[in-house]
Order: C-alpha cells, then structure tokens, then sequence
C-alpha cells in the first residue's frame, strides 16, 4: 500500500501530539547560596530527605495546603548561623528568596529560628494530598499563619543568606 502525502501529515502530526504529551522528567533545582558564599543545588530528591513539615494559607475565602521541606533545614544544610549561633550579628542575616520570573521575597533568618518563632516556613513542593506543584511549582515558599499570602513565593529558584551589619 502506497501511503499518500495526507497520511504521513496526519502520522507526523500525531507522533508530535505524542511527544508533547508526555511528561518532562523532573530536574527542577533551587540553589541556596550561605553567608560564605557556598553555593548548593538541591533536587526534590534532596529536599524530600530533609526533615519535612506540612503548612497552609488561605487566599480569598479558600484553604490551601502544602507539604515540603522546613526552610530552617535548608539553610542549615548551607551552613547558615542558626541554632545556637542564633546571636549577635547573626540577628541581623536575611533570607532572599528569587522566583522564575524575578519576584523577591525577604524574610529575617531568625524568623525561621524555631526557638524564636514556633510557625513553619516551607519549600513546599508538593499539594497537601501529595500531589507535585503544577504552575507554582517546582518550588514555593509557604509561610504557615501569615494573614495574607503575599510572601508565599510561587517558582523558588533561588534562595541567599546575607549579612545586613556586622557586630558593633
């Protein structure tokens, strides 16, 4: 059987309807870069094995739940000065969080100090019923009891720890 110019259109068009369709492979990363420059990227993989919290916001009359990685953990496993170096001029450090499309967020290191501040700051990077982020995703910031979710950062690409002032 000869196959004519229409058929191998509607053959072409229907692989390439195939290939779209299918799902890319997950290799979403975030980079963290510490207060001394040590630049780590991180997969899912990575921040699934770091401890792990659940965390919610709401956004007009709707309740959205997330799961992922605690931000604490993350900035510990950059070697950002928590924990009990939580003093001093480490009082002063901030967390710059950068989105795909160039949205900022900042929050205060000893935010995420849970001896300071007992709510949970997550790299979501998952739906509470465990579902991958779609369009918010790879990665998003969720700052659990904020009153509105203007900090919850969608499309983490980056996250940098500075120092605002040394000590006096």
């Amino acid at each position: 059987m000869k196959a004519t110019p229409l058929v191998l259109a509607l053959a072409t068009l229907a692989l390439a309807s195939a290939a779209e369709a299918a799902p890319a492979p997950i290799t979403a990363t975030v980079t963290v870069t510490g207060e001394d420059g040590k630049v780590l990227t991180l997969g899912v993989q990575d921040l699934d094995a770091l401890p792990q919290a659940s965390a919610v916001i709401s956004h007009e009359g709707k309740t959205y739940g997330f799961k992922g990685a605690l931000l604490y953990e993350v900035l510990k496993k950059a070697g950002a000065p928590i924990d009990k170096e939580m003093r001093g001029a480490a009082l002063s450090d901030v967390v710059i969080l950068t989105a795909a499309d160039g949205y900022v967020v900042t929050l205060a290191l000893s935010d995420l100090e849970p001896s300071i501040r007992p709510s949970k700051i997550i790299l979501a990077d998952a739906t509470a019923e465990g579902a991958p982020l779609d369009k918010d995703g790879p990665f998003r910031l969720v700052i659990d009891g904020d009153l509105k979710p203007a900090r919850s950062e969608r499309s983490v690409v980056s996250i940098e720890v500075r120092r605002l002032r040394g000590p006096h």
